[in-house]
């Protein structure tokens, strides 16, 4: 598959679809590891969190390893473990191997985005690059909707929410063997390095903007986390009517990330100002949405949801779309790892702490705080942006 070619980035995207579909299985399942595990609001939150650890402590060494060796081993590679850990996950039996499980989850899931980042850089068509990202991060969203709609929907049928870990990891299986055999990677340097963050802190414009994506990071896993136990708890959705819900903002998330790179691309000004523009209003109308939830009941939640989706879970093709325009190619690797890192953190310290509102103050509370980050996410691009004139 050579450079400029979409038919090199659809093949990453599949790959992404795939690995996304192992990863969000644990989101849909929450409110099944909920009954079955007898687990309170917050433990939910320290499953997500534990995902995410494992997730966050393997980025960067998954970016070394992508940088020494290139994209098709790590994606093989990353595919392999993220079939173990659903395997795991699926064969649970206590609060404890269930959180064992996640975190390998997590951890093999780290080579998704400095392999793809990478592997859609050499293949966008010229001209094209914010749409080619914003097609590779439809892989997310979309794996994310098929996972909802597997995992959810397989224990609405009362087959178990097991079976849709099993199915992922049947699939993650498959496509790791047409990798291996068919796919033909870019290179790397041999030689395995740490990628060097202390070399971006003198770009101050990345690091707002890294800053930013610790808020919006923070939204994202924990609407992801806690859409289906919000909206079985305070609505009147049921199980399978959640599961679809979850399932229709990912897709709409999906829309929105090609959407945000068509227009992008067709923005005036360098390509890092380009996507932080579209960056900073789409999270605006993310931030006005989320403060709406808890007001809307069925079906007005499943709109707001997918509103959400559009907008919310839409810019994360943007932010790593700008994040590498900002850097030099010598720090590509660094930035998208830093980037990755700052959104994961997010992922690691809010979804607890609104489990912990839901619990004791209701999940308007927990909504609030989110709008509240999210608002911040929208502050940090702003500086961002003005650093970039």
């Amino acid at each position: 598959m050579s450079e400029g070619s979409w038919r090199g980035v659809l093949a990453v995207a599949l790959w992404q679809v795939v690995a996304s579909l192992c990863y969000y299985s644990a989101f849909p399942a929450t409110d099944s590891f909920q009954t079955d595990f007898g687990l309170t609001g917050v433990q939910v939150g320290l499953v997500i969190t534990t995902l995410t650890l494992g997730y966050t402590l393997f980025l960067f060494p998954a970016g070394a390893f992508v940088d020494a060796y290139g994209d098709r081993p790590a994606m093989v590679a990353g595919l392999v473990g993220l079939a173990l850990g659903a395997v795991g996950v699926s064969l649970a039996t206590s609060y404890l191997t269930l959180l064992l499980a996640v975190f390998v989850l997590g951890a093999a899931y780290s080579t998704a985005m400095p392999a793809t980042n990478i592997a859609v850089a050499e293949r966008a068509p010229r001209g094209a690059y914010n749409l080619a990202v914003g097609v590779k991060q439809v892989g997310v969203t979309a794996g994310s909707a098929l996972a909802a709609f597997v995992v959810a929907g397989l224990a609405a049928l009362a087959l178990g929410w097991q079976l849709g870990f099993l199915v992922a990891a049947g699939a993650a299986g498959v496509v790791a063997l047409g990798f291996l055999v068919a796919y033909e990677g870019t290179g790397g340097t041999g030689d395995v390095g740490f990628p060097d963050v202390r070399a971006l802190w003198g770009n101050r414009a990345l690091m707002a903007l890294a800053a930013g994506g610790f808020f919006v990071g923070a939204a994202i896993f924990t609407t992801t986390g806690y859409a289906v136990p919000y909206l079985e708890a305070d609505t009147t959705a049921s199980k399978a009517t959640a599961g679809v819900v979850l399932g229709l903002t990912q897709v709409t998330g999906s829309v929105g990330r090609i959407g945000a790179g068509w227009v992008a691309d067709r923005v005036r000004g360098t390509a890092a100002r380009a996507s932080i523009r579209v960056f900073n209003w789409q999270t605006g109308v993310g931030a006005l949405a989320m403060a709406a939830i808890p007001l809307l009941a069925m079906p007005g939640a499943a709109a707001g949801f997918a509103i959400l989706g559009v907008s919310l879970l839409g810019v994360t093709g943007l932010y790593h779309g700008a994040l590498v325009a900002l850097a030099s190619d010598e720090e590509s690797g660094a930035a998208t790892a830093a980037g990755q890192t700052t959104i994961n953190l997010g992922g690691l310290l809010v979804p607890p702490t609104f489990g912990w509102l839901a619990d004791t103050a209701g999940y308007a509370a927990g909504w609030n705080l989110l709008a509240v980050c999210v608002a911040a996410g929208v502050a940090c691009a702003l500086v961002a942006g003005r650093l970039t004139d």
